[in-house]
């Protein structure tokens, strides 16, 4: 869980660092990360990219509803365009969450009216353009 906690706030760390910051030699330091993710704990270690600083400084969350029958299409095309970041299927007043980005609220009623409009079996949409968030990372602990 040490690890794990570590990696979180930075895959990037050195095997021997992690290892002198956890207090555990090197070599059990790098079989247990191997074993983690071969048991699919760890699916992946990879980049988390600024794109405020590339540009895309708008952020929103729609929530759609949708014709059922056509859901397969829709969720297709939805992860088509370059503009969406993450589709989820909800419970409650929508049927799906899509988490877009844009460089300009110009763009985003572009990407709105022109894209995700004109999707076949598209319903309604109702837009939340994101004003400020914070994120934090989970604390993975030992269990007693």
């Amino acid at each position: 869980m040490r690890i794990l906690a570590e990696l979180v706030k930075d895959a990037s760390v050195s095997v021997p660092k992690l290892s002198r910051k956890i207090d555990v030699n090197p070599s059990v330091v790098y079989s247990r990360i191997k074993r983690l993710s071969r048991r699919k704990l760890i699916k992946r270690f990879t980049v988390i990219v600024n794109e405020d600083l590339l540009g895309y400084s708008v952020s929103s969350i729609m929530g759609l509803n949708i014709d059922s029958k056509l859901r397969e299409n829709i969720l297709d095309e939805l992860l088509s365009l370059n503009e969406v970041r993450e589709v989820s299927e909800v419970t409650g007043r929508f049927d799906l969450i899509v988490r877009a980005k844009a460089k300009s609220l110009d763009e985003l009623h572009e990407v709105v009216v022109s894209k995700i409009g004109r999707i076949n079996g598209l319903i309604h949409t109702e837009t939340f353009v994101e004003l400020k968030s914070r994120e934090r990372q989970p604390l993975y602990s030992l269990s007693k």
